[in-house]
């Protein structure tokens, strides 16, 4: 049973510097059934398209990359950060092609029509995605970027996902 609440997006009066930015998010997709996440903690929230978006940012070394790639759909789950510091470490440096790290972070998956989410999450946004678009080196106005960023050439992709629905406790 789920204690999450739909909430509108005009009364979403959180600041995304804060989630994302040092509270830090969930990355969770599913593909051909199984489940994977990763930590972030680059993104943004806004609208694009008429719609209420997410930005995430996922490099294309990232096992969990393929998961986004394989589906129409992803999730970002917020959390405690004082309660769930170490599990957020743990999922943003162990790769789920080397363990099943969903498993031992001993995180319950629940689904929000066939999209995958965590229980234990105070917030969610349930995402459509409407755009992948590489980040290529020629497009930084700031050269320092990718000195700084990228000195391994390990790029990301940016996805702009439509919020199609935010859970929340």
């Amino acid at each position: 049973m789920s204690t999450f609440q739909p909430l509108k997006a005009d009364a979403f009066d959180f600041s995304p510097f804060r989630m994302i930015g040092k509270e830090w998010m969930l990355i969770t997709a599913e593909k051909e059934g199984k489940v994977n996440s990763m930590t972030a903690s680059w993104g943004g929230l806004g609208v694009m398209w008429n719609k209420n978006a997410a930005f995430i940012v996922v490099r294309k070394s990232r096992y969990t990359k393929e998961f986004i790639d394989g589906s129409d759909n992803f999730s970002i789950s917020f959390f405690d950060r004082e309660k769930y510091g170490k599990m957020l470490t743990y999922m943003g440096t162990v790769s789920g092609r080397d363990e099943d790290k969903v498993k031992k972070s001993g995180l319950t998956i629940n689904h929000y029509e066939g999209i995958p989410y965590y229980n234990e999450a105070s917030k969610v946004l349930v995402c459509k995605k409407m755009c992948c678009q590489p980040i290529k080196p020629e497009s930084f106005v700031m050269e320092q970027i990718d000195e700084q960023w990228y000195a391994d050439k390990d790029y990301h992709d940016l996805y702009i996902g439509e919020i199609v629905e935010i859970l929340t406790r």
